[in-house]
């Protein structure tokens, strides 16, 4: 019966991510491209040496999610995009997360990706990336040298900066991630 509840919850979840605002395709994008730039200005302000690293990556990524948490069931939606800093290709992208754990809030929050490597990009380009941002979080947390201040390796080559705008969450989750492409905002 739990799991039955659980599973129709995240199912509740996974849809209501699904759906979007009555905006075209083109103010969507607009929407995605002035929400990043200024997510990297704000982040440029918190992290002296972000700029330096975006700007010598092979790419990088920004997202906007909105999260909440209630009892037990904690689930996150947003979009983003990401450019490749050489042919500044975008490729407008989506998350979703669910998980289960003890908590309440709500909370607004931007995520960057910043990939060092071709092969770290593409990889998130082609398949995405998944994982719980806690349990990675705790993983490592540092690089010689100052290029990533602030960040947390989250994979081999793909550095995380987290900028949490406005809200208030008391949790403890177990959460998974899935970042992937936005078919509808990709067509041309």
């Amino acid at each position: 019966m739990r799991f039955k509840v659980i599973a129709c919850m995240l199912a509740v979840a996974l849809l209501s991510a699904v759906a979007y605002g009555g905006d075209d395709n083109e103010k969507k994008r607009e929407k995605s491209r002035k929400m990043a730039a200024q997510t990297l200005q704000d982040l440029y302000k918190r992290e002296a040496t972000a700029q330096t690293a975006v700007q010598k990556s092979a790419g990088y990524a920004v997202f906007n999610n909105m999260g909440t948490n209630l009892l037990l069931l904690s689930t996150a939606r947003g979009s983003g995009i990401a450019v490749n800093t050489q042919s500044k290709q975008e490729t407008f992208m989506k998350m979703i997360s669910a998980g289960a754990g003890l908590g309440v809030g709500v909370k607004d929050y931007r995520v960057i990706f910043v990939f060092e490597n071709d092969k770290a990009l593409a990889q998130f380009l082609d398949s995405g990336w998944s994982g719980s941002a806690q349990t990675d979080a705790a993983a490592k947390a540092g690089k010689s040298g100052a290029a990533y201040s602030g960040a947390v390796e989250v994979a081999p080559g793909v550095w995380v900066y987290q900028i949490t705008k406005n809200g208030l969450a008391l949790q403890l989750t177990l959460q998974g991630t899935k970042y992937y492409k936005d078919d509808d905002l990709n067509k041309k």
